[in-house]
């Protein structure tokens, strides 16, 4: 008679885990962006069972980024991050933690710009009350944290571009810091321009200060942020796949 051990496939205890999923948030004290974080974690490991998936902050919540790097020792990890365009964050402090660490690293792309955040956009636009108004007097202001890196500006902007192409009226980017215009001049940029129907698309990952903030200025309907839409989640398995199919590791800071 056969042992019970024979009946296991030979495979299955030598399949090789994959990188883990490190995702990089930035971090907020609203309470509602970490909860919403972690539900966008459980999308992910519904998406994909079997891929260690982690969650390390930049600052403000636990776990810090460092800390989560540490507890994965000398094991593989792809960082992406939940970021929505190139700035700071994304050049200098995200590669920077990344080289300080053991584990053999690589960083992914930020989530934006690409088609899948247009879908989200319009997803939770048309939550909000959009398409109830004729085009030819609607239009989108594109509420974004903003960044002092033209960078971060130009990737905003081809989402803005990208989101208008997709619902056939005009769609302007505005800042709720550190950029112009604010989300006031454009609302009125807008107005001027015969649009008395302007809807907010809350292009941030989660509640917080700046998203809130943003929604008070809206002259109309305010899109919820793009928190834990399919999409995103999708987004993020993507931009893992990318990554390890073109980054290079990023080798250890004593060996650079």
């Amino acid at each position: 008679m056969p042992s019970q051990l024979s009946l296991v496939p030979p495979t299955a205890a030598r399949r090789p885990v994959p990188p883990a999923l490190v995702l990089v948030a930035h971090g907020s004290r609203d309470p509602r962006a970490l909860s919403t974080v972690r539900a966008l974690l459980d999308r992910v490991r519904a998406l994909r069972p079997g891929l260690p998936v982690h969650l390390g902050h930049i600052e403000l919540n636990a776990p810090l980024l460092p800390d989560t790097l540490a507890a994965l020792g000398d094991s593989e990890a792809v960082l992406v991050p939940l970021l929505l365009s190139r700035g700071y964050h994304v050049k200098r402090d995200i590669p920077e933690m990344a080289a300080a660490a053991r584990a053999r690293t690589r960083v992914a792309a930020p989530l934006g710009p690409h088609p899948l955040l247009v879908d989200a956009l319009q997803s939770r636009l048309t939550e909000a009350g959009w398409g109830r108004t004729p085009r030819s007097s609607s239009a989108v202001v594109l509420a974004a944290a903003g960044s002092r890196d033209p960078d971060a500006k130009r990737d905003t902007a081809r989402t803005a571009h990208l989101l208008a192409a997709r619902l056939g009226v005009p769609v302007l980017p505005a800042y709720a810091s550190a950029a112009t215009p604010t989300v006031p001049s454009a609302v009125r940029t807008l107005a001027a321009r015969g649009r008395p129907h302007i809807a907010l698309a809350s292009y941030f990952t989660a509640p917080g200060r700046f998203a809130t903030e943003t929604t008070r200025s809206a002259p109309w309907i305010a899109a919820a942020p793009l928190g834990t839409h399919p999409a995103m989640a999708q987004l993020l398995l993507h931009r893992y796949d990318e990554a390890l199919a073109t980054a290079p590791a990023v080798p250890e800071l004593a060996s650079a």
